[in-house]
């Protein structure tokens, strides 16, 4: 019988959560990767590599508003009448089920890749 190897301990959750917000994790990666689209030049791509579903989602969102032209773009706080960026995979890459197995903590990885225009 033994533990689904999908499912993580309670307390490891639990333990997640705490970090997650006394380091404010969440905020730091909103703002980094604000920061890093500031700086990046046209035709600059930024690679975003997150290991839990709540920082690929901040990543993911910031990406989406940022390839849809300006009436969608008020989160950013650009004003630009084009899309910011292009999405270079619609889905984020995710490690293969070898590379899962050799390195155990890739599991949960996903990257995301945009270019700037």
């Amino acid at each position: 019988v033994g533990r689904s190897k999908k499912k993580l301990h309670p307390a490891t959750l639990v333990f997640q959560a705490l970090r997650i917000a006394v380091n404010r994790e969440l905020e730091s990666v909103e703002i980094g990767v604000k920061e890093a689209l500031s700086i990046l030049a046209p035709g600059g791509r930024i690679g975003v590599l997150s290991f839990h579903r709540l920082e690929d989602r901040i990543v993911k969102n910031l990406f989406r508003v940022a390839s849809k032209p300006l009436k969608k773009m008020a989160e950013m706080k650009e004003t630009h009448l084009y899309p910011l960026l292009k999405l270079i995979h619609k889905k984020p890459l995710v490690p293969s089920l070898h590379e899962s197995r050799m390195n155990r903590r890739a599991r949960s990885a996903k990257l995301r890749v945009a270019e700037k225009l």
